[in-house]
């Protein structure tokens, strides 16, 4: 009853986007978002994006390695009207299976405190300083590898149908438990090669000196950015 007096509250154009939200189907397998035109096109982009990341290398399993699973995740884009746009495929690896010690070691990244967010803010403000955000691209795929991961072929990936041949990984995906310090040591070392200096108090907070006694601050949260 409650939902339903809450429901009659909304507007018709709400309650019209969230009809069109019931119409949205997922694909829960592979061949059903391959026979979908769109979405098959758009996981082909994706797995060209990820080889030309160089993210794996296709090579026989070494004996006595294990491999991990992997999945397609569709993501459904909407419109303002509540309609489809699109869908976005990722690929994720089943990092649930992973091993401490064997295949990865650690798991976390350092996350922006929210008090220096706050710091930020205020002395762009009082200072009148430009502040700008922005977030990077599928940042989690940027991130170097260094333990030894072996992931099952991609589901789709048509390039071999040889037994036994899987993707030594060399860049990190989504889902895999080091994902996170992968992408975070990445940045960590770019940020050094433009000549920031890490903070010791905050870890994600990284400033540089210019001259003039210019200087610029940049915090990351994950994959979200702010530079003042």
């Amino acid at each position: 009853m409650v939902n339903y007096l809450l429901y009659n509250k909304l507007t018709p154009s709400y309650k019209a986007f969230l009809m069109n939200l019931k119409t949205i189907v997922i694909p829960k397998t592979i061949e059903e978002a391959l026979s979908h035109k769109e979405l098959s096109h758009a996981i082909d982009e994706e797995i060209d994006a990820l080889e030309k990341n160089c993210t794996w290398d296709l090579v026989l399993l070494p004996l006595g390695k294990k491999v991990v699973g992997c999945k397609w995740v569709y993501t459904p884009k909407y419109k303002a009207d509540g309609t489809l746009e699109r869908y976005k495929p990722r690929l994720v690896a089943k990092g649930y299976s992973q091993s401490y010690g064997i295949d990865y070691f650690e798991m976390f990244a350092p996350v922006a405190k929210l008090n220096t967010i706050r710091i930020l803010i205020a002395l762009a403000v009082n200072l009148g300083w430009e502040m700008h955000q922005f977030d990077v691209k599928n940042a989690l795929l940027h991130g170097n590898l260094e333990e030894e991961v072996y992931m099952n072929i991609t589901p789709g990936y048509t390039f071999t149908r040889q037994n036994n041949v899987v993707c030594r990984l060399k860049k990190s995906l989504y889902g895999l438990k080091q994902s996170p310090p992968a992408w975070f040591g990445r940045f960590t070392q770019v940020m050094n090669g433009f000549g920031y200096i890490q903070s010791n108090g905050d870890h994600t907070l990284f400033i540089k000196h210019g001259d003039q006694n210019k200087v610029t601050a940049l915090v990351v949260y994950v994959d979200d950015i702010i530079i003042t």
